[in-house]
């Protein structure tokens, strides 16, 4: 099964990006992919961290769930759909929610963001917590694929990364983390993160994230990166926006679980 991270520099316009991201859909259709993972804030970085407040949407509808819905059926692919602020009964709270898409154009799974960034450095001051209310509940969906094998599909986005529990509470062959990671954070912790969580739970890995200089002034790290269950890097791209792909082998993965069977060795 080929996967598909896609990179963007994602704007402060919701159709400029909205267009932007079909573009990559389509491209990662087009070379074969059965799954694509877009970044976190794919439809938007914003100037203020209230302007994602503007985009709420509840569920089942709105221009960005319409879009990422109508993308999965008319190109027929599995289409993650990084992150989008989904409403919650405070108006000045959202939940930084990833949504999974069957290429039916149904949403078979939404996983809310569990730990929230914060983090001061220098003129850097991020703390999501001021308009974003956590998640609770690890989740994971199943996708079969054309090579005949059913994948544990698992979600995560950005921050989580720094939490193995999640990834070993999810159970799945391939983990996918949608980001939108800083520049001072990606640089010195990022790669060695996805290969951790890839190697500690002989999963795949697939990281689609933003990646350069936003109109709001923010840098972010880029790199996204899809990881094999043994740790190595398959396919990569530093900045910019662009698209990865890879294939994913099922049987690889069982094969080195049953050679390195650690995840049942765990005794936590």
């Amino acid at each position: 099964m080929k996967i598909a991270a896609i990179q963007m520099v994602s704007g402060v316009d919701l159709r400029r990006n909205l267009a932007a991201a079909g573009q990559w859909l389509a491209q990662a259709a087009a070379q074969g992919a059965e799954l694509a993972v877009l970044p976190e804030y794919f439809c938007m970085m914003g100037l203020r961290d209230t302007d994602k407040l503007q985009l709420q949407e509840s569920a089942g509808g709105g221009p960005i769930q319409d879009f990422l819905s109508q993308s999965a059926r008319a190109l027929g692919l599995w289409i993650v759909g990084g992150t989008l602020p989904m409403a919650t009964l405070d108006p000045g709270r959202a939940r930084n929610a990833c949504l999974a898409y069957a290429p039916s154009g149904r949403c078979v799974a939404r996983y809310d963001k569990i730990h929230l960034f914060r983090f001061a450095q220098g003129q850097e001051d991020y703390d999501e917590t001021r308009v974003l209310a956590p998640g609770t509940q690890p989740v994971t969906f199943q996708l079969a694929s054309s090579d005949g094998h059913v994948y544990t599909i698992g979600l995560s986005v950005c921050y989580d990364l720094r939490f193995p529990e999640l990834y070993r509470a999810l159970k799945a062959d391939v983990l996918l983390v949608p980001s939108a990671f800083t520049h001072t954070t990606g640089q010195a912790h990022w790669e060695v993160l996805l290969r951790a969580r890839a190697i500690e739970n002989l999963a795949y890995v697939a990281a689609a994230a933003q990646g350069g200089t936003h109109e709001n002034g923010r840098r972010t790290w880029g790199h996204s990166m899809l990881v094999d269950p043994w740790g190595q890097i398959l396919a990569r791209q530093p900045q910019g926006a662009g698209l990865v792909m890879s294939e994913v082998v099922g049987d690889l993965v069982q094969d080195l679980r049953r050679r390195l069977p650690a995840l049942s060795h765990c005794v936590l």
